[in-house]
């Protein structure tokens, strides 16, 4: 099947004989799972426990060199590459910025890709966005002929978060963004940067806005970046959407309070409902347990 050559994501090496014990101690996610057969998704958060950068992390094969490859936001490697140096002090790793030779593809509609696509890797947040690869951007060919446009699509559908689209980098927690659901948050790991903030946000059930997928009723989509309301009330931001789906930046709290008033919830002036995905396990307003943690 076609892929979609995901040319908004960028491609960093990390590597030496301390790489993995380097990524252990900054990144949320546990690097011991993550293998040749096990990639990973995690993040570099602020001391303030905010998400500078949540990537993949694909475990190379000794033979191929080793190391791990970070498939990462674009806008973001700039940045994440100045923190990485900062923190590598004298551990033996080596940094390198591989977006110009390197290029990330998605599997259309969830299927497989060929073995010789490149380094290929099952999406470690959900089995259904399917397989991804990292390969040369020379030799990506007709492998990469599906519009971007649909890989966004069925991602909103199944109710993944985009950094960029859907949260603000610098300014969002990783439960915010759901990393926390989408196994990017390690809470049995060791210290990492930013881990107090967020276990004390896991502990205390204290994550009262989140991103959520809604449907739009009315078929019709807002424009990215709206206000979503209820009266004369601000709920949150809407965030990407396609197909008369979205996914939005809520206070659920406000949610709640707005369907017990029976008050319309509206992006730009277009209602839409909640829909919880299966991988979400947290309550959503209206279900039992809702407002004893978030």
């Amino acid at each position: 099947m076609p892929a979609t050559r995901l040319v908004d994501r960028g491609v960093i090496r990390v590597s030496g004989e301390d790489a993995r014990d380097f990524l252990q101690n900054i990144v949320t996610n546990e690097m011991d799972v993550v293998t040749p057969d096990h990639a990973g998704y995690g993040a570099l958060l602020t001391p303030q426990g905010k998400i500078i950068s949540d990537f993949l992390v694909v475990a190379v094969p000794e033979e191929e060199r080793g190391g791990f490859l970070l498939d990462v936001p674009l806008l973001q490697v700039p940045d994440l590459m100045k923190r990485l140096k900062l923190y590598k002090l004298r551990a033996n790793v080596a940094l390198d910025d591989l977006t110009e030779v390197a290029t990330v593809v998605a599997s259309s509609g969830g299927f497989s890709l060929p073995d010789d696509a490149g380094l290929v890797y099952a999406d470690p947040r959900l089995p259904a966005l399917g397989e991804r690869a990292i390969t040369d951007r020379n030799d990506v060919g007709s492998l990469a002929s599906a519009e971007p446009d649909a890989y966004h699509a069925r991602r909103i559908a199944l109710g993944i978060p985009d950094g960029g689209r859907d949260f603000v980098y610098g300014d969002t927690f990783p439960h915010e963004a759901l990393l926390d659901q989408l196994g990017g948050v390690s809470f049995k790991k060791g210290c990492y940067i930013g881990q107090e903030v967020v276990s004390r946000m896991q502990h205390r059930g204290t994550a009262r806005t989140r991103i959520v997928p809604v449907v739009f009723t009315e078929g019709l989509v807002p424009e990215m970046g709206v206000e979503a309301t209820a009266g004369s009330k601000v709920l949150g931001r809407i965030g990407s959407c396609a197909k008369g789906r979205g996914l939005a930046m809520l206070r659920l709290d406000r949610v709640a309070d707005a369907m017990a008033a029976g008050e319309r919830l509206e992006g730009g002036g277009v209602a839409f409902t909640l829909a919880k995905p299966d991988f979400i396990r947290f309550p959503f307003p209206g279900e039992p347990g809702f407002g004893a943690a978030a």
